[in-house]
């Protein structure tokens, strides 16, 4: 299975794929740049600047054209503005366990919870200063729930809303968790190894859920997106023409297409990657959960 150039974005960092059903569009970000990403299939690509890094996001119920963030110095709200650049209003500001740190991975339970995590930006320190939050509408401040994380990553929920997932991305830990969730409180338990991604190729980075309840999750390092089943079992790898895959969503018309973004590492030979930190489409075919608005 080919991979599809869908754009050459060359994003510093590309992640948080969101499929927006009503506008039939992708929306990512580009960490680095600060940018809040769209792309259609027929009015092409569209791009807005925020003033802090903007790490993960996801659609806001009721409020069409808002988005929540996870960004640098807490959660805001979002709105594209005409001339390329976002309005932001904070909606919880959060105090990290160590200067130098941002939000990272995030995404809705399915009852439109953020769920959040944070880390400290020089990775290679492999500080355990990392924190998974969530926030609900109407909250004042955004909930601690874990903490000793270094790269919080791989946030999914199943079908079901039953079972959360977790990764930690750092090269000295390389797992997948699975709680229980309890979806009336919010509550994760029962944390349990779910993939040990040491001995496989790439590093756990974004995922993803299809409707078998299946996670696929992009193999950072290793230019692969891989699915396993519910039980833990590696189902399938696809590649993509880039090294490092950094989130995967579904979306298009019957969310049967599988959108990927990359990241473009600075300062590295790039002539074996000249696609790096491009937004690819795979058809694996299966098909995708929709994903929920923020207090939806």
């Amino acid at each position: 299975m080919k991979a599809e150039l869908v754009l050459d974005a060359r994003n510093g960092t590309g992640e948080s794929p969101v499929w927006h059903a009503a506008e039939q569009a992708l929306y990512w970000v580009d960490i680095p740049a600060r940018t809040l990403n769209r792309w259609h299939a027929s009015e092409g690509p569209a791009q807005w600047r925020g003033d802090e890094m903007i790490a993960c996001i996801a659609p806001r119920a009721g409020q069409p054209g808002e988005w929540i963030a996870g960004m640098e110095s807490g959660l805001f709200s979002l709105r594209p503005r005409t001339d390329g650049t976002l309005a932001a209003t904070p909606l919880a500001p959060v105090a990290h366990a160590a200067p130098g740190m941002r939000f990272n991975d995030g995404r809705c339970d399915r009852q439109g919870r953020f769920w959040v995590g944070t880390m400290l930006m020089d990775m290679a320190a492999g500080a355990r200063v990392g924190r998974l939050y969530s926030y609900a509408q109407g909250d004042d401040s955004a909930t601690l729930r874990l903490d000793d994380l270094i790269v919080p990553n791989g946030l999914a929920f199943s079908p079901d809303g039953r079972t959360m997932y977790l990764s930690d991305s750092h090269p000295s830990v390389q797992a997948v968790w699975a709680f229980d969730y309890d979806a009336d409180t919010g509550t994760p338990r029962n944390q349990r190894l779910f993939v040990d991604m040491q001995p496989l190729p790439g590093r756990p980075d974004g995922a993803a859920m299809d409707v078998d309840g299946c996670y696929w999750i992009c193999g950072n390092d290793a230019g692969l997106v891989h699915r396993f089943t519910p039980d833990g079992r590696l189902d399938r790898s696809l590649a993509v023409p880039v090294k490092k895959p950094a989130m995967c969503a579904f979306g298009g018309p019957n969310l049967d297409t599988l959108f990927v973004t990359s990241i473009r590492p600075g300062g590295v030979d790039l002539s074996d990657q000249p696609l790096a930190g491009g937004v690819f489409a795979l058809r694996p075919g299966v098909t995708g959960v929709p994903e929920p608005a923020f207090g939806g």
